[in-house]
Formats: C-alpha cells, sequence, structure tokens
C-alpha cells in the first residue's frame, strides 16, 4: 500500500534541531513535514549530559561555539524556562590541571563576553559541601540543566498545534528526484508497514549522526566525524550546581546534576557508525576516577546506569583533526546546490543542543532564499507552546505524593497511573520506552523494576497487550550492565527474581 502527500519543506531527523528546524518554518508561514524513524529525542538530544552551556567550557577551543552557546543560553531560558532547572554553574581549579589554565581562561571569557566571576573556593564549599577541599580556585557561570526529552515535546507540541505534520517511526529510504534536483523522499511506517512518498520543494537532511548516510543517498559527501560520548548516571545528586573542571576540555571533566541524578561525563571515543553505542569498562572508570578529584569519596556512591551518545561532528576543510576531541563543536548548514549540484538538499550537521534554535533559523534562511519567501525568523521571541504538566517539580510533586491524593506508579519519579494511562493512549508512545522519554517512567534508582510490571498491567487494561515489557527491561540492562558491581549488582539480582521467578517472564535469552 502506498500514498503521496506534498509540502514545501521535508525535515529528515526528529533531534532538537530537526524540531527546532519545522517550528522555524513554521512561524514562517511555510508548510513543513518532519519524519523520524523512531521516537523524538532517541538520536544525540536524548543522548547528551543534560547541560545548558553557558559558553564558558569553549573559550579557548571554540570560540565561536562559545558566543553561540551564550547567546542561545539567555534564549533559551526565556522559550521554555519550564524545560530548564537554573542550578548555576562553577569551573573549578583541581591540582590536577594546569596551574596557568585558569587566567588564561578567565582573560578568554572578558575577550569573548561570557560571564564569568572568581569567587572564594570557601564560598562555593558552603554551597557545595561535597566539593574537594584541594580546589584551589572557582569561577562562577551560567551554566543550568536542561530536560532535551521536556524540550522536544514542548517543540512537538508547539509544531503540530501551529499546523506541521510529525511523522514518527518513519524510516527514510530514498530521495525522489527529478534531474539533478532532490524533490522529496519515500519513507516507510515501520509500524504498519505503509510506504509514504513525499514531495518537497526542500528537503532539509537534519539526521544527525545519520545525516551522512542520508548525504550518501543522494550522492554528496558529507564533512562529519562521529564522537562516541559515554556518560554516567550517579543515584544521588552530590551537588546542585554544574561542576565543570577549569582546564582544557578531556574526557571526564563535568558533573551535571539533572532531574534526580547527577551526570558524570563524558569520554570521546572516534567511530564509524551512528548505533556504535558499545561501553568499554575503562571508560566507566575513568569517569568515576576523574569525578574523584572533584568529589571525593564519588567513586564509592552508587552508579544507577550509564549510557553513550554518538556526536555529529562537523570537520572543516584543511583539518588535521587526529580524534574527534580536537574537533570544533560548530555547525554548519550545506547548502548542496552550490557545493555538490544538487539542488533541492541543504543538510545540518555539528553543533550544540544548547544551539539548536540557532542552527534551525539558519537552515531555514538558506531554505526560505529559495521558496522565495523572504519572512524573518520569529523562534527567538516566540515562546513554545506550554502543556499542562510542569517539569522540574518534584518536591511540589513530592508533596502531593505524601498527601496521599495521587495513585503512582513510579515511586522513583512520581509518575501516577493517570499519566501512565493517558500516555498509553497517545498513538506517539508505541512501546514502553516512548512512555519513558515523555515522563521519565523507569528512570529511577529501581530502573523499572516495580513500575515496569504495572504498566504493563495497565496497557493490557487498555487493550495494548503487555508485549512491551520485555524489550523495556532489557533495554534498562543495557545501561545497567556497565555498572554491575555493588549495590547496584544486589538490586539487579533482586530484579531478577522479581521478573523470572515471581512473575515467571521468560525472555528469549535471559541476562
Amino acid at each position: 500500500m502506498k500514498r503521496s502527500i506534498s509540502t514545501q519543506v521535508l525535515v529528515i531527523g526528529g533531534g532538537a534541531t530537526g524540531l527546532g528546524i519545522a517550528w522555524d518554518a513554521c512561524l514562517r508561514g511555510l508548510k513543513v513535514v518532519l519524519i523520524e524513524q523512531a521516537d523524538i529525542a532517541q538520536g544525540t538530544s536524548g543522548r547528551y549530559h543534560g547541560l545548558l552551556h553557558s559558553g564558558g567550557r569553549y573559550v579557548i577551543s571554540d570560540p565561536l561555539t562559545a558566543q553561540e552557546c551564550a547567546r542561545e543560553n539567555t534564549i533559551l531560558r526565556r522559550l521554555a524556562p519550564s524545560t530548564i532547572e537554573d542550578t548555576g554553574g562553577y569551573f573549578v581549579a583541581t591540582p590536577a590541571d594546569p596551574p596557568d589554565f585558569p587566567d588564561q581562561w578567565l582573560a578568554a571569557c572578558v575577550r569573548l563576553g561570557i560571564d564569568a566571576e572568581e569567587i572564594p573556593p570557601e564560598n562555593a564549599r558552603s554551597r557545595e559541601p561535597a566539593l574537594s577541599p584541594r580546589i584551589s580556585r572557582v569561577f562562577r557561570v551560567h551554566d543550568a540543566a536542561l530536560d532535551s526529552f521536556d524540550l522536544s515535546h514542548l517543540l512537538l507540541h508547539s509544531i503540530r498545534s501551529a499546523g506541521g505534520a510529525i511523522h514518527l517511526h518513519h524510516r527514510f529510504e530514498s530521495f525522489l528526484r527529478h534531474g539533478d534536483r532532490v524533490a522529496g523522499a519515500r519513507v516507510l511506517n515501520l509500524v504498519s508497514g505503509e510506504e509514504l512518498e513525499i514531495g518537497s520543494e526542500i528537503v532539509i537532511n537534519a539526521a544527525g549522526p545519520w545525516a551522512g548516510k542520508v548525504g550518501q543517498l543522494a550522492e554528496v559527501e558529507l564533512p562529519i566525524s562521529l564522537g562516541k560520548g559515554t556518560m554516567l548516571a550517579m543515584a544521588i545528586r552530590p551537588v546542585d550546581t554544574v561542576i565543570n573542571r577549569c582546564a582544557p576540555p578531556s574526557d571526564g571533566d563535568i558533573i551535571v546534576p539533572i532531574g534526580t541524578v547527577a551526570v558524570l561525563g563524558t569520554t570521546d571515543v572516534p567511530v564509524q557508525e551512528p548505533e556504535q553505542h558499545e561501553i568499554e569498562a575503562w571508560e566507566i572508570d575513568l569517569l568515576l576516577a576523574e569525578a574523584e578529584l572533584v568529589i571525593p569519596g564519588i567513586s564509592h556512591m552508587r552508579p544507577l546506569r550509564a549510557w553513550s551518545g554518538i556526536r555529529p561532528l562537523y570537520r572543516p576543510p584543511l583539518s588535521h583533526a587526529d580524534n574527534s576531541r580536537d574537533l570544533p563543536r560548530s555547525f554548519a548548514v550545506l547548502d548542496h546546490e552550490k557545493i555538490d549540484g544538487c539542488a533541492g538538499l541543504i543538510s545540518v550537521i555539528g553543533g550544540k543542543l544548547t544551539t539548536y534554535r540557532l542552527m534551525a533559523e539558519e537552515a531555514i534562511n538558506l531554505a526560505c532564499q529559495y521558496l522565495d519567501h523572504p519572512r524573518p525568523c520569529q523562534t527567538s521571541t516566540t515562546p513554545l507552546s506550554d502543556t499542562t504538566r510542569q517539569y522540574h517539580q518534584l518536591p511540589a510533586r513530592l508533596n502531593l505524593a505524601q498527601s496521599g491524593k495521587i495513585d503512582l506508579i513510579c515511586e522513583c519519579e512520581l509518575v501516577t497511573r493517570g499519566e501512565i494511562r493517558a500516555a498509553l493512549e497517545n498513538p506517539d508512545n508505541i512501546d514502553f520506552d516512548a512512555i519513558r522519554r515523555d515522563l521519565r517512567l523507569g528512570m529511577g534508582p529501581c530502573q523499572g523494576g516495580f513500575c515496569a510490571f504495572r504498566t504493563a498491567g495497565l496497557s493490557i487494561n487498555a487493550n495494548r497487550g503487555g508485549d512491551g515489557l520485555v524489550p523495556f527491561l532489557e533495554e534498562r540492562w543495557r545501561g545497567i550492565k556497565p555498572v554491575c558491581w555493588g549495590h547496584s549488582l544486589r538490586e539487579i539480582d533482586f530484579m531478577r527474581r522479581i521478573y523470572l521467578e515471581l512473575l515467571a517472564i521468560r525472555p528469549g535469552g535471559e541476562p
């Protein structure tokens, strides 16, 4: 079965950049369709450490990106405050860091206009008692924690409210061509098996780590390199402020408190494929060892899970970087008609989640030139449509839970029975993992130990079946396995007994 539709702008990729592009197009009065092979924010946008950059991290290594992050940080706080926890940030100097770097770093901040203020280390320790007494210098910056799932859902809601179309679980298969012009795409609905042809005047490739593969199907090569970053979530928040090492960017130099956890990040390993997520033991050891220099004793605290994301890095012409860590974090909007003689196709690569809006603006600016549609960008002044849910309100929700007025399914993340039922009615949520991205189901300390089988029961009652239970548990297991020792090992054995012995669930291959 096949059907056809048409649009002015077709966006490939449902991460923050693709969603931002579709939102910008909607605000300029363009007809837009977005396709995503999985769920929103399932690629790089949903696999990062949660930092809203102040720009401080890149003032020496990548000044342009530093300034872009600083500007977009301010804009995003106005546009989507419900997705941001204003933790603030510190850059701290430890005995292991170059002693001359803090002065160089501060001078670069002043030169670039990045807000940074040196404060006495004892003042920082009064706010964050867990910080090492060996920290010699501390600088305060405007970092924050940003929940990419919350942001992505706001963008999705805003796009659909403005008349844009979003097709999740639709895999890009090939381009439609009229001679040298890209004229749309053939896509496959992975749920129904239906084939869909989408005719489009402009196609924008915002597929993140998959952008290179998309480009190859149009016979264009993208200047892109892939770098895997592994992160580690701790079961508690030993600090409530983002902590950066005041040193050249390297592995394991940041701690981000976000939601109910703290994230230790990140490594940077060159990879060849966008799904090359394997986590190696040395990465976990390194993240814990580096964090120990900032927070003594953290390596003996309980890790919750590990995960990795693939950075789609822009490799500038004539770059001689030997590894992905040395590549800039800037972005590029590629006009394939000028570069490759392939009309109708634009690609967006590189960048940071913090700069997604700016990347989208430049992509749609270029699209508007070809469409002869001279409308100015409005995304920097138009707040994202909010929903009834308020994010980062755990204390208020906890008070409500303790009052006994709500029926909890997930105690760790305070997800209610009503929220689960509503999520099961949403056709976008084809599995439990999609509900996780929507509600944080199973992302707390028990990692789905109790809420997963309760959700399966609600799913059966809603005539959705309980088949999603085992895949959800196996996906949780992938992140637990790299940190499975001590308390985590005892917990996974307890979970095993619940599911394999008490509930008699037998997956195809027992973990």
